[in-house]
């Protein structure tokens, strides 16, 4: 089972994604994206949010890089809450075009083969003005390509805007 998590900033993707892990009846494998930095003490504060929130036998990695490698060692006994891939996407920046290709087609592989429950989390991020940087542009058309990729292969996709999950499965669509 994969299941998609999107929207904006603040809107409440990590609480569903906790809330759907919790229902799973699997151990939970929480896999943090980001890294804990002592100097960033507005991050520091997000993360201890976010970790306030978790139950206590939930398993938390930290990993900011090798999410493929972490998905391949998932039995189905685990559910991986993934948060989140646009930290992912950031971490992973200064890879080449080809190079992200290649790592997105083997993270969607791992992906279609874990036999592990695989919630993830991803920001929409393009949803306002075009960044006027090239790092910017990159992050946003990198992350969205990937966001439409999962997409494409998840089992259910939820926007969550202003504390409120609606499943596109229901209501939606595919272009594919």
């Amino acid at each position: 089972m994969l299941i998609l998590i999107t929207g904006p900033a603040k809107s409440g993707k990590s609480e569903w994604a906790e809330i759907l892990a919790a229902k799973s009846s699997q151990q939970v494998i929480y896999i943090a994206t980001g890294t804990i930095d002592t100097e960033d003490t507005e991050w520091q504060a997000r993360i201890d949010q976010h970790q306030q929130r978790r139950p206590s036998d939930w398993l938390t990695l930290e990993i900011p890089i090798e999410l493929t490698t972490t998905i391949r060692y998932a039995t189905d006994r685990d559910c991986l809450l993934i948060d989140s891939l646009g930290t992912w996407v950031a971490n992973l920046l200064e890879a080449s075009d080809q190079q992200w290709e290649e790592i997105v087609q083997d993270f969607c592989i791992s992906l279609q083969e874990t036999p592990a429950t695989a919630i993830l989390v991803a920001e929409e991020t393009g949803w306002g003005v075009i960044p006027a940087y090239p790092s910017g542009r990159a992050f946003r058309d990198r992350l969205g390509s990937l966001v439409r990729q999962v997409g494409a292969i998840a089992n259910d996709i939820y926007l969550v805007t202003a504390g409120r999950a609606i499943n596109l499965n229901q209501i939606s669509t595919s272009l594919e």
